[in-house]
């Protein structure tokens, strides 16, 4: 997979819809995305990159290739959620915490 960037004169929406249009009936793409106010055109996937441009110029784009080069690893998640544990009880030392409901209602009990 490599991430290519390829520069567009892409003046208002429909330049904009025509360039994304072009690029997007090409095989192997896996993620477009447009920058209106660097005027570029990210395209991740197994793709030729003289095949985007060549495609954008068919439309009657000027388009230049800025970079080529692999895709970067994608960003880890976290999953873990940290909470404020209030102090534990001096008796039994069990904490008790509760929290609201999640989206899907769900409520989170910790004992």
């Amino acid at each position: 997979m490599k991430k290519t960037v390829v520069k567009v004169n892409m003046n208002c929406q429909i330049c904009k819809t025509d360039s994304l249009k072009a690029v997007t009936k090409l095989t192997g793409i896996d993620m477009v995305a447009v920058d209106d106010e660097k005027g570029t055109l990210t395209v991740v996937g197994v793709v030729d990159p003289l095949c985007i441009v060549k495609r954008l110029r068919k439309i009657g784009k000027n388009a230049e290739i800025i970079s080529v080069g692999p895709e970067p690893p994608p960003a880890p998640k976290s999953d873990s959620v940290s909470f404020d544990i209030p102090p534990c009880c001096n008796q039994c030392q069990l904490v008790a915490v509760g929290h609201g409901l999640f989206d899907d209602g769900r409520i989170c009990n910790i004992l």
